[in-house]
């Protein structure tokens, strides 16, 4: 793990008025403006999402060759697949001759070639054009080499989590993540063959801002309010929440990790009541392969915490009772599309597999105890944003985002239920807004 020792930032930049930030009084407040107009929306498009690394989704989506996806990413649709060759693959959506949509009824499927259905073109998997109707009416020379489906300006992949970045100037990957990076590594180490995407995808919508999922991941501050039903069911089952452990740690270009040790059990490595008894053993003998292999210190961290990374800009990565991701794709200033998957240990039992999708679908499912309560607060947050909307006065229109800074401010990492991480993520939003982060 890297150790990112915070930093109280310097004296405030031009946040282009969208943050107030006083570090003799300890306030930090955001405008409302920033999660309920759709100007600052149509900035966001152009300043973030078309300038910055986005997640894609994880090669074992595309397992087999020929394998294809369709994925919206940044207000763009895209073509994740595996060719023939085993290779992954990244292409626009889009026929190179005049601009059709290439695969349109489905989703996902696997397929030797990608046909467009307008004037039939034809392109195998590595982009390449295949077929033309009538091709003597086309010039011989480097016709096909031309018109090759269009890629995005950058595709990388970390240990088999993919991104895509848009701008040719977007820097690499490996910059854009930094420290996070690490906190990706230590998810793919539950096993020593890595992980996989379980099969299904979660997808819905919510009716507000796609920052509030942003502030909702790295607030442990609302876990046992909003949640009470949840820590309710947990204290039934002879676990005790203690909801003061824990530390947010702010990683830097927007990054931040919550980590916490003392909401839960971890599917496959610590083992709880709630699991059923037959789970014990393999939990216990997991652990140990899992610090034999990776040391008592990291095998211990990966095991016995908790934690909810979030990647600027739209992907979170929960590594809690089990692991999960979600990938946020905003559709306007009060609307957001989340796509939602789990991911399990590769070699692991089928049993433990069916585990993990029951516990974390009890709890961050759409369908659980804590999703549709989240929901709720983003969408009441959203409703309540447009009551102050235009009110000149100061301090009004902006919400407060304060708690913690004394110990922000002498360089101590913020406890779980501060907001340090929230203050990291605004900054760097801002300052990207503003211009005044590259």
């Amino acid at each position: 793990m890297v150790d990112t020792a915070p930093t109280r930032p310097a004296t405030a930049p031009n946040y282009g008025g969208f943050i107030d930030e006083d570090w003799e009084r300890l306030t930090f407040r955001v405008h409302r403006s920033a999660l309920r107009d759709e100007d600052v929306f149509e900035r966001e498009r152009g300043r973030i999402f078309d300038r910055s690394w986005l997640y894609v989704g994880h090669e074992s989506e595309i397992a087999k060759s020929g394998d294809w996806k369709v994925r919206r990413v940044g207000g763009r649709n895209l073509i994740f697949c595996r060719d023939l060759d085993g290779e992954v693959q990244l292409y626009f959506n889009t026929c190179p001759h005049r601009g059709t949509t290439i695969c349109r009824a489905e989703d996902e499927g696997n397929a030797r070639f990608f046909q467009c259905f307008y004037h039939a073109w034809t392109f195998n998997l590595k982009g390449e054009l295949t077929g033309i109707p009538d091709p003597s009416a086309y010039p011989e020379a480097d016709f096909r080499e031309r018109y090759t489906l269009r890629r995005p300006a950058h595709h990388a992949e970390l240990r088999g989590f993919h991104f895509v970045a848009y701008d040719p100037d977007a820097g690499s990957l490996a910059d854009h993540l930094g420290a996070a990076a690490d906190y990706i590594l230590m998810m793919t180490e539950h096993s020593e063959k890595g992980i996989k995407m379980i099969p299904g995808t979660q997808e819905y919508s919510v009716r507000a801002n796609w920052k509030m999922a942003v502030e909702n991941a790295l607030d442990g501050y609302h876990f046992s309010p909003t949640h009470a039903t949840y820590v309710d069911w947990l204290h039934d089952t002879g676990f005790k929440v203690h909801n003061e452990g824990g530390r947010v740690e702010s990683l830097g270009n927007g990054h931040a990790v919550l980590i916490q040790s003392g909401h839960g059990g971890r599917v496959g490595l610590k083992w709880e009541p709630r699991f059923g008894e037959a789970q014990r053993e393999q939990s216990e003998a997991s652990r140990a392969r899992l610090v034999e292999r990776l040391g008592e210190e990291r095998g211990g961290l990966i095991a016995g915490t908790s934690r909810i990374l979030f990647v600027f800009p739209n992907l979170l990565l929960f590594d809690i009772i089990s692991l999960a991701v979600r990938q946020l794709e905003p559709l306007a200033a009060g609307l957001t599309e989340v796509n939602a998957w789990e991911m399990a240990p590769i070699g692991e039992p089928p049993e433990t597999t069916q585990l993990r999708i029951r516990m974390l679908g009890a709890f961050i499912g759409p369908g659980g105890l804590a999703t549709p309560d989240d929901i709720e607060a983003y969408e009441a947050v959203q409703r309540g944003l447009q009551n102050t909307a235009g009110d000149p006065r100061p301090g009004v229109d902006w919400n407060d985002i304060s708690r913690g800074m004394a110990r922000e401010k002498a360089g101590e990492y913020g406890r779980s239920v501060d907001e340090s991480g929230i203050r990291s993520f605004w900054r760097h939003w801002a300052g990207t807004m503003a211009g005044s982060v590259s």
